[in-house]
């Protein structure tokens, strides 16, 4: 959740230690700081975002000839959101930066209070301080000092350290946590994620778990906890500076949501031999891959509802049983899994910790995993038997949008596949579709965003709303849950989605005049049944915006108070367009309201903690 960032080498550290947080601060924005080495340990932090610290750093013009440091950009779990719960934590010796939470940290502090040491946070990082300054002190070896700690914690972590007596040398460590550390042509970088070095490099090693960085200027060497020294494997990325910023929008959610067509088309162009899905994935790329009878997609949050978009589709086309799981309930419920089974992870970051620990539980009963995943390289990529990257480039907007809409379409590709084995497609049927899926829908999106000027007319009338309410039946209804989440991430409007169908059982009493209702209409075939919910809302004061096709349109008047027509498109894929509008109002309520579109409250980008 939290961000890190660590420089060494001839530059100056405190411009870059502040311009990687600034490219971290989607990761958390309770408080930031920075430690450098400077006349000993120099820390200066502020609660609060990160233009607080850079006017702190103000009066500290001295620190600007450091060359040695690390930064922290802070998402709270151990301690309000205050200076002193602020990283990076320090003692007589060292700063230490950490991202994830220490399980055990009652433990060992009550261990560390035995041995004298007092605290002066609410926070679990300050006992990994103390703890790695406590065997520092017995070992005076730093190396050993972070292996014998991070031995006896519980949790998750990924750790920048700098001590006092080593100038110039930081350490870092991780576990669960996410890391990547890189040289650079002045010096080396460590980084919670890879925007943070893009200034600096496009090649940088992501460490392997429980394997300790050294980096000194220009140098890095890493090693086990025997001492071992072992090398590390070399990724390279392909986004450039550039893609990671705003690129002249005001938001990176609007930027991400207008980037949505091309990265459909980088997700599914290359997925596609003689008109029909290919993967590079032997297992799924044989007739093997109709040896899967049942398919568990696991995921969190936005992640999830395209889940359900793929469950939609995956039994509606190839006919096999799917379930969409909570990933914090996944391993807790004790799912019941067979030896033919599929569990698909979806996750952007790869890093969400609790899609980590249901791949975890899926491979220790011997099911064969897949994961969808953006982030080349990251922790559930690595850990699934297979992988299907996304292609969407970089997303830093906390809101997910162009990465949920890629996850679909790959999900789409894996329902045709799988039809396309088990006999339930012809491939000239599978070709059609995927021909449209290449080139319709990204076209379809982009009309759709021609439309972005018109939504705030819409968005107006719902944004001083207490309560938003989103219907629909089938697909649609799973859509109308990617839509709530997005108005209540960014808007915080209460907003709920409900089945059609399922108003009648307690929903229809919110139902007061003027309450805003948002009502997706794709599926043709439930369309008269939808229109009858939005009759029974209508009837008792709703507002209603109708989001539907031309042919439903064209067919069935709807009663509501504004309309939004899809650009035409085959039915199936329909549901693309219709959360790219979905998308839109939520990002323009949230603006028209002022507040900060890419940094909501209390939310962080990348859930790392459990």
């Amino acid at each position: 959740m939290c961000g890190i960032i660590g420089y060494t080498g001839s530059a100056e550290a405190t411009p870059i230690l502040l311009n990687g947080l600034s490219t971290l601060e989607y990761r958390g924005y309770d408080s930031a700081g920075i430690a450098v080495q400077k006349d000993g340990i120099q820390i200066v932090k502020a609660k609060g975002r990160l233009s607080l610290l850079e006017e702190k750093l103000k009066d500290h013009a001295e620190l600007t000839a450091a060359h040695c440091g690390i930064g922290h950009t802070r998402w709270a779990t151990h301690g309000e959101p205050s200076d002193r719960n602020s990283h990076p934590h320090a003692t007589e010796n060292l700063a230490l930066v950490h991202n994830g939470i220490i399980e055990n940290y009652a433990e060992i502090a009550a261990f560390l209070a035995e041995k004298g040491y007092t605290f002066i946070s609410e926070t679990d990082t300050e006992t990994a301080a103390k703890l790695v300054d406590y065997y520092y002190t017995l070992t005076h070896d730093a190396k050993k000092a972070i292996f014998r700690s991070v031995e006896q914690l519980r949790g998750s972590y990924a750790f920048g350290v700098i001590f006092k007596d080593l100038p110039d040398v930081i350490f870092a460590i991780r576990k669960d946590s996410p890391l990547v550390v890189a040289t650079t042509k002045d010096g080396g970088v460590i980084a919670s994620d890879v925007p943070a070095i893009l200034a600096h490099t496009k090649d940088y090693y992501r460490l392997d778990e429980g394997v300790l960085a050294v980096l000194t200027p220009g140098e890095v060497h890493f090693y086990t906890h025997d001492g071992k020294e072992i090398g590390q494997k070399t990724e390279h990325v392909d986004w450039n500076v550039e893609e990671a910023q705003k690129g002249g929008y005001p938001h990176f959610m609007i930027k991400e949501i207008f980037e949505e067509p091309d990265a459909i088309r980088r997700t599914v162009e290359p997925r596609l031999r003689d008109g029909l899905p290919y993967f590079e994935v032997p297992a799924l790329d044989s007739a093997d891959i109709g040896r899967f009878t049942a398919i568990h997609i696991v995921a969190c949050g936005t992640a999830m509802h395209a889940g359900l978009i793929g469950k939609n589709i995956i039994e509606r086309l190839a006919r096999v049983p799917v379930n969409v799981e909570v990933a914090s309930e996944f391993r807790y419920r004790d799912p019941i899994l067979g030896k033919n089974d599929l569990v698909i992870l979806l996750s952007q970051s790869g890093e969400t910790a609790d899609t980590l620990a249901a791949l975890r539980h899926a491979k220790a009963n011997g099911v064969y995993t897949l994961a969808i995943v953006n982030v080349i390289g990251s922790s559930v990529a690595r850990e699934a038997d297979s992988v299907l990257y996304t292609w969407a480039g970089p997303e830093i907007a906390v809101a997910s949008t162009k990465a949920y809409s890629v996850q679909c379409a790959l999900l789409y590709l894996f329902a045709m596949k799988l039809a396309t084995v088990r006999g339930q497609m012809s491939e000239s049927a599978v070709r059609d579709v995927c021909a449209k899926l290449l080139c319709d829908v990204p076209e379809a999106i982009a009309k759709t965003l021609e439309m972005s000027e018109e939504i705030p007319s819409f968005a107006a009338k719902v944004k001083d709303a207490e309560h938003l309410f989103y219907i629909g039946r089938k697909i649609d209804w799973d859509l109308c849950t990617e839509g709530s989440l997005k108005l209540k991430e960014i808007s915080y409007i209460h907003s709920e989605a409900y089945a059609a169908g399922e108003l009648k059982h307690g929903t229809i009493s919110l139902i007061v005049e003027g309450t805003p209702v948002v009502a997706v209409t794709t599926a043709s075939d439930v369309c008269e049944k939808t229109i009858s919910g939005i009759r029974e809302v209508k009837s008792r004061g709703a507002w209603v915006l109708s989001v539907t096709t031309k042919e439903i349109a064209d067919r069935f008047p709807i009663p509501c108070d504004a309309q939004i027509v899809l650009p035409e498109i085959d039915e199936l894929l329909a549901p693309f367009p219709a959360v790219t509008v979905l998308q839109l109002l939520a990002y323009h309520v949230s603006a028209l309201k002022g507040l900060d579109v890419d940094k909501p409250r209390n939310l962080a980008k990348s859930v790392t903690v459990e």
